[in-house]
């Protein structure tokens, strides 16, 4: 049975407390963005793998399947 991956949920929220500066708001949203970007990274990262891997089986059967013959 494959296991059940978790979902990350992302709430929008209305702005916070206006009081704290721009300096603390800008780095709390840059924070987020770089973390969605890693995770957008990652994902790519594990596509490009997969299909390094398939093309990789696929050679080494064919390969496998001309020796045989």
């Amino acid at each position: 049975m494959k296991p059940q991956r978790e979902r990350i949920r992302i709430d929008v929220l209305p702005p916070s407390d206006t009081s704290e500066e721009e300096a603390v708001r800008m780095r709390i949203a840059d924070e987020a963005v770089m973390a969605l970007a890693r995770l957008i990274g990652r994902q790519m990262a594990r596509e490009q793998f997969q299909k390094k891997m398939a093309l990789e089986r696929r050679s080494n059967n064919a390969r496998k399947r001309t020796m045989e013959s």
